[in-house]
């Protein structure tokens, strides 16, 4: 069974950055694409980034919203994936959440899907303040 296990997240100024991490054990790592999401209160569980399976080249997705502040990279030794958040505003606080997907699809319409997924981690708050 796989487990996902966020930390990293806090209270930081805007402007200010964090790094979260995921740590990723039960199965193969490199075998799974990983994606991040993230969920403000009273709103919908959005998509933030997304990284490809190692065999496919671990291409990485953006909201566009975040495309230029946040990097989404994974370390397959470590059984990690990351996401750096720089320059960060207060509409970015939110509980972030990361994600495995199993079944072999890409592409970034299908991993900016809640749906695509299959294994979720308990998230980590990131809170910015103004």
């Amino acid at each position: 069974q796989v487990q996902l296990v966020e930390s990293g997240g806090g209270l930081v100024q805007a402007g200010g950055s964090l790094r979260l991490s995921c740590a990723f054990s039960g199965r193969t790592f490199s075998s799974y694409a990983m994606g991040w999401f993230r969920q403000a209160p009273g709103k919908e569980r959005e998509f933030v980034a997304a990284i490809s399976r190692r065999w496919s080249g671990g291409i990485t997705y953006y909201l566009d919203s975040v495309k230029g502040r946040f990097t989404c990279s994974r370390d397959n030794a470590k059984n990690t994936v990351y996401l750096q958040l720089n320059s960060l505003k207060p509409e970015d606080t939110a509980v972030y959440y990361c994600a495995a997907e199993a079944k072999g699809y890409s592409g970034r319409v299908y991993y900016s899907k809640v749906g695509s997924y299959d294994y979720w981690g308990q998230g980590t708050q990131v809170t910015v303040s103004s």
